[in-house]
């Protein structure tokens, strides 16, 4: 059997060989009936398209560049994978960069990355704005859980899912409730923080701020300290990682969750379903979450401006809440 070609596919459907190409390399110069008959006649034929030639031609290197600042965070390898298989459909290829948490080597790692790729997508990055835009340059990029003025960004908003997590520990007797934040750098720990205060400061609440700790299991193990000396019968807890070092923390204090103190993750990682007691959590639209900072990305690319989006959690509680008791 013959290679399939461009050049076989023209003369099967007695059009030119340049718009055969051009449904594969500018889609959008193709008529969408034309367009549309090319496509089947290439699927049933097994046609696969050069792509190293293509970009040749179109100058698109057919990757985008993924920076997140932990790969060993639960939260990132399923938002990967979410990105991952969104750009696989749209036929692109994912450079991933992980900056190992040191927030002074972002701007460097985003910088380098940006020359090798079409577009980059830049999840909950710690460093200031300035320094991001500067490493972005010219680049098209989309911001994930960081909003930036001039960066389309998508977030997932947890304020109300915050707000319904507070009223459910209401709801359970607590009156005294610890918050323990995230890194002072990390845009999701303030947003955070500002959302449990606002709902406490309209609830019969008083609440204890512990931190900032590490997003981390040992950062949560540090803040355990303190919300078991503390008047607390509840946390907030900054992510399910550092939630699930509160827990083993007060464990090494003979305090058991949720008999002694409630806890509280954010996030809703594989940890947090594993874990004994099962942790209440904010469920955050991962997939969407990937799914829409693709999307965006590919408008972007196309020179186009995509409206940022806020996606919202929702409040799962668990077995790691209960009721109130007197510390």
């Amino acid at each position: 059997m013959s290679k399939v070609t461009i050049y076989s596919i023209a003369e099967e459907l007695n059009i030119s060989a340049s718009t055969v190409s051009r449904a594969f390399s500018r889609p959008e110069l193709v008529k969408a009936d034309v367009r549309s008959q090319i496509l089947s006649l290439a699927e049933r034929l097994g046609y696969q398209p050069n792509k190293a030639a293509r970009r040749l031609v179109t100058g698109k290197t057919g990757a985008i560049g993924l920076f997140v600042p932990d790969i060993t965070n639960p939260f990132m390898p399923p938002l990967v994978r979410a990105i991952q298989q969104a750009a696989v459909e749209r036929d692109a290829s994912v450079l991933l960069v992980d900056a190992e948490e040191d927030s002074r080597a972002e701007p460097g790692l985003i910088s380098r990355v940006a020359g090798q790729v079409d577009g980059l997508i830049i999840v909950s990055p710690r460093s200031a704005s300035q320094a991001i835009k500067q490493a972005i340059g010219g680049k098209p990029a989309v911001l994930a859980n960081r909003v930036m003025e001039g960066v389309p960004s998508v977030v997932c908003d947890n304020t109300v899912a915050l707000r319904a997590a507070g009223d459910h520990l209401t709801g359970l007797g607590h009156r005294t409730i610890a918050l323990l934040r995230g890194p002072s750098a990390s845009w999701a720990a303030q947003r955070r923080t500002e959302a449990v205060r606002s709902w406490a400061r309209r609830s019969d609440v008083e609440l204890i701020e512990l931190g900032p700790v590490d997003a981390s299991f040992e950062g949560g193990r540090e803040g355990a300290a303190a919300l078991a000396e503390s008047a607390a019968t509840a946390v907030f807890a900054f992510d399910d990682l550092a939630a699930c070092g509160v827990v083993a923390g007060l464990a090494d204090r003979g305090l058991r969750v949720p008999r002694d103190r409630s806890v509280i993750g954010c996030d809703d990682v594989l940890l947090a379903r594993v874990l004994t007691p099962s942790l209440t959590t904010i469920t955050a639209p991962v997939d969407d979450l990937g799914l829409t900072a693709v999307r965006m990305l590919e408008e972007a690319i196309a020179g186009r401006t995509p409206e940022s989006v806020r996606l919202p959690g929702s409040f799962v509680p668990r077995d790691s809440t209960g009721p109130a008791t007197t510390p």
